[in-house]
């Protein structure tokens, strides 16, 4: 299958800049697998389509402030820096800028020494290991010096770091939110709740698969990177007790449905504790295993995430509900609108 399959025209204006204000104001456009039917409603319709006995598998990864500024030690350039994934302690895998300037044993300092870096590998895809020194926590030297690795299609800036979070971010290590679970608040889980839906939290730490486009022709050619997830014995539990009482599992993002169709697969079908590293590339044709519908936003032409929606419907039904998306002028990407397919 050829990556220009999952092209459409996408007008610049569209790509949502900002967040709104209010996290359930956003549209959502309903998708029905069967009928191929599309509605137009907006996020808290999404009541509606629950029934007690479903379960709603939320991914609780919480964004670092990854983007760092830096100076060279021995010239002063400018350096920014994104950190990917902890390999170790105080051995990170980063992407740098620009990376040909950033030689084995390079010396970079953050905030005028408060965090300083040495370069001590190399990752085949074009990453760098950095091993990073410091006073105190680091997670607390970061979060005064680093920014929100905000998408690159996003020019604006973040008014406050919170708003790239989940309300129910709590397991540090993501270069990248999920952006899906962006729609809910405290409040709209509790009245789900209140249906009788259940909420299961999954981990799955976004890293350089959200930042590294598709560059070949054929899509079977694309690899992933590997990230890391990890499932919980009392999220397995509840996931089993879900499928065994027939009810429904929908998984909000892309990332919960990359972790549990992986756990699945892995599992000879069934949900267990456990945790590990998942390269897993969702397109068509494939069939799912783990999830009965999906809430996302809507992605990139020609990216892995649209793919894999594809998967879950067909291609034609995708690009037709994007086509329409387009006309109704729904906002696209980590800031955009929502869709609900069932």
């Amino acid at each position: 299958m050829n990556i220009e399959d999952f092209d459409f025209d996408l007008p610049e204006e569209l790509i949502a800049q900002t967040p709104l204000w209010d996290r359930t104001a956003s549209r959502m456009l309903v998708l029905n697998r069967d009928t191929k039917d599309v509605n137009h409603k907006h996020f808290t319709d999404i009541k509606g389509y629950f029934k007690k006995g479903d379960c709603l598998v939320l991914n609780d990864t919480r964004v670092l402030p990854a983007r760092l500024y830096g100076v060279k030690k021995d010239t002063g350039a400018n350096v920014e820096i994104l950190l990917l994934h902890q390999i170790e302690e105080d051995h990170w895998e980063v992407l740098a800028k620009p990376a040909k300037k950033v030689k084995l044993g390079t010396e970079i300092s953050f905030g005028e020494g408060k965090l300083k870096a040495v370069c001590t590998g190399f990752k085949d895809h074009g990453g760098r290991i950095f091993k990073f020194s410091y006073e105190g926590i680091f997670y607390e030297v970061l979060d005064g010096l680093g920014e929100m690795p905000l998408p690159p299609y996003i020019k604006e800036q973040l008014p406050e770091k919170e708003r790239y979070q989940t309300v129910f971010a709590r397991e540090e290590g993501s270069a990248a939110a999920p952006t899906a679970g962006l729609h809910f608040t405290n409040e709209l889980l509790d009245e789900i709740q209140s249906i009788g839906v259940k909420i299961a939290f999954i981990t799955l730490h976004v890293g350089l698969g959200t930042f590294r486009p598709v560059s070949v022709d054929h899509i079977d050619d694309h690899k992933m990177h590997a990230e890391f997830y990890q499932m919980s014995k009392e999220t397995a539990e509840l996931l089993t007790n879900v499928k065994q009482n027939n009810g429904r599992i929908i998984s909000v993002g892309t990332t919960s449905t990359r972790t549990l169709e992986t756990i699945i697969q892995d599992n000879k079908g069934e949900f267990v504790e456990t945790s590990g590293w998942t390269d897993i590339f969702i397109y068509p044709p494939y069939k799912f295993q783990a999830i009965d519908g999906l809430i996302t936003n809507f992605h990139l032409p020609k990216s892995t995430l649209i793919m894999l929606v594809s998967a879950l419907t067909d291609k034609e039904t995708t690009l037709k509900a994007y086509n329409e998306a387009v006309i109704e002028r729904y906002r696209f990407f980590s800031f955009g609108d929502a869709m609900l397919i069932l």
